[in-house]
């Protein structure tokens, strides 16, 4: 089925009890990234969404209580000179997980089809091409034993105009908020028609899309974190690798 983000407007509140769900998934996640570590795996989690929809408070729930040698935040901002010298997707490619860790990208390849598109810094033909572009660029990664987990976080234009003005009204919070975040607000229609093209020309078998209701935090969370943990629990063993048999017999040597 078609992805319509106006099914996840709901905004509805999380009727279990959050302090313990969301403390039984983070310590999922983080016994998945150990197991990410002993069995030399590798997954990308890619999250894309509205400016205030939730993402860095997601992020940074997802990642509270694992190692940090399993993973890397990659937030991705405007391209620098030297990335864009280059084809759009080399800097991704720099960034990919080598075995044993797992790459958070807050912010994706799918700038090209999202503000480059919408703000006229690529051309038709370079946004058009790119659906292939990204697909086979994902192709490639699930080929390669690259576990992808794409999350996008919607809110409602309300919600998104309360939690900026909150950040406004928050001294230690004004860091986040810049003159983009409002020009993208002026042009949600638009931004609204490049998601739907987005979903429907990328939510593919090797890499689909999950889509979070980020209206209420709280439930936004728990189901962002479940779609990771149950992605990396298909994808990564579930049991430890056998102890060798060099380190069984030191363990023998402590009685």
């Amino acid at each position: 089925m078609a992805i319509d983000l106006s099914d996840y407007e709901a905004g509805e509140g999380y009727d279990g009890d959050y302090g313990a769900d969301l403390a039984g998934l983070q310590d999922r996640i983080a016994h998945l990234l150990v197991s990410a570590i002993l069995h030399r795996r590798k997954a990308i989690i890619a999250i894309e969404g509205w400016d205030a929809s939730g993402k860095g408070g997601a992020i940074q729930r997802m990642v509270a209580k694992c190692d940090p040698r399993a993973f890397q935040v990659h937030p991705i901002a405007a391209p620098s000179a030297e990335e864009k010298a280059h084809h759009y997707l080399w800097r991704f490619w720099t960034r990919l997980p080598a075995a044993g860790t797992v790459a958070i990208f807050d912010r994706t390849w799918y700038g090209r089809v999202l503000v480059e598109r919408v703000e006229g810094l690529a051309s038709e033909a370079e946004w058009r091409r790119a659906y292939d572009e990204i697909n086979e660029f994902e192709a490639q990664l699930a080929a390669d034993g690259v576990a992808i987990v794409k999350l996008f976080f919607h809110v409602t234009q309300e919600t998104q105009d309360k939690r900026l003005k909150s950040r406004l009204d928050h001294p230690w919070k004004r860091w986040k908020v810049n003159e983009e975040d409002f020009r993208n607000r002026d042009r949600r229609p638009a931004y609204l028609d490049a998601m739907a093209e987005m979903f429907a020309h990328t939510d593919t078998r090797w890499a689909p899309w999950t889509v979070i209701d980020g209206n209420n935090k709280k439930s936004a969370r728990i189901a962002a974190l479940t779609r990771v943990a149950d992605a990396l629990t298909e994808a990564f063993p579930a049991e430890p690798p056998p102890m060798s048999e060099a380190l069984e017999t030191l363990a023998r040597r402590l009685g």
